[in-house]
């Protein structure tokens, strides 16, 4: 059994968290931590996991959490916070997987351009691995630091990849629009996400300005090994969970909807989260799981991807896990629907 312990155990995406890894065979939840002042159980924070797991938070405090034997931690702290705390570990070998946006971005000056404030942990940075497992797969075994990819960034990653890796795209001015539910604005109380001014109204913000879109660009530039540049427009849409993304491209050439999902189909031949479709995709068909939906049309010459997936899952604590299979060598739909 491997012991892992889970940062910030307080918000929507540590429940789910704690809910895939109670499923898990092979974990063993040793510690949940909170920056509340109090140390409540977790069932207090979250009553649905009510006589499913006996464990009170209690402040971070990294010997404690090697005395208990725990070896990978899930960091489910904001960003800032996570770069804050997690040296601490990592000095100590503990293995990582960080959902924050801490150390998704390699450059440093980029990180303090879109999150206005300098990197604290430059040299950690330099040391991890994108958590997205169809694109790095082969390095994320081996990690010690795994940066967990964004919500939103996956929809526009894996819907773009084959086309990007393949150079059958333009790579400039790719358009991604995409909508989340309201669950991705954290369980923090915001005025946007309060009930009377968020239902029955979607609404786009940070227009041009969003974090998310420097991650979609370095690791779409990974993919086809050249420069890509995106128009990423995110909007709040009135519903719990999922995120919808429909992704507008230009082809270097002539291709049939045929060929591109055939083309689709044999990228991710190896990905048993990856479910390409005829269909129309829609979030309530990937709601409560792991999968990451998507398909292709040919509208006017143009290349219209959409994909869809849970915010909470597949976009966060489902990855996480998935991420944690490949590092402790489980088959990696351990515990994942």
């Amino acid at each position: 059994m491997i012991k892992v312990a889970i940062l910030g155990a307080s918000g929507y995406t540590a429940l789910e968290l704690i809910k895939i890894l109670l499923r898990h065979p092979h974990v063993e939840i040793a510690a949940a931590t909170s920056r509340q002042t109090e140390t409540p159980r977790l069932a207090e924070l979250h009553p649905s996991l009510t006589g499913r797991i006996d464990l009170r938070c209690e402040p971070f405090d990294a010997e404690r959490l090697i005395s208990r034997g725990v070896q990978c931690v899930f960091g489910c702290l904001p960003h800032g916070a996570s770069m804050a705390t997690l040296p601490a570990l990592l000095q100590r070998g503990i293995r990582i997987i960080d959902l924050s946006a801490d150390y998704r971005l390699r450059d440093p000056n980029i990180y303090a351009q879109w999150y206005g404030e300098s990197h604290a942990d430059l040299k950690h940075l330099a040391q991890a691995v994108y958590g997205l497992p169809e694109i790095y797969g082969d390095t994320i075994a081996a990690a010690q630091l795994i940066a967990n990819p964004g919500c939103y960034p996956q929809t526009g990653i894996l819907g773009l990849a084959p086309l990007v890796a393949g150079h059958y795209i333009e790579p400039r001015r790719i358009i991604i629009d995409s909508k989340s539910g309201v669950s991705g604005a954290g369980r923090t109380p915001k005025l946007a996400s309060h009930f009377p001014e968020c239902n029955e109204s979607v609404s786009a913000y940070q227009v041009g300005k969003h974090r998310h879109t420097p991650e979609i660009e370095q690791v779409l530039a990974d993919v086809g090994g050249e420069p890509i540049d995106v128009i990423f427009t995110p909007h709040l849409i009135p519903m719990d969970r999922g995120i919808f993304s429909t992704i507008y491209a230009m082809p270097r050439r002539s291709m049939s909807e045929r060929e591109l999902l055939e083309m689709y189909r044999s990228y991710y031949a190896r990905a048993p989260f990856v479910r390409v479709a005829e269909h129309l995709p829609a979030t309530k068909d990937c709601a409560g799981t792991n999968f990451f939906d998507v398909t292709v049309r040919v509208v006017r010459d143009a290349i219209v991807v959409l994909a869809c997936e849970d915010n909470l899952v597949r976009g966060a604590s489902g990855v996480a896990v998935q991420n944690f299979n490949r590092m402790f060598g489980y088959e990696e739909r351990t515990a994942l629907l």
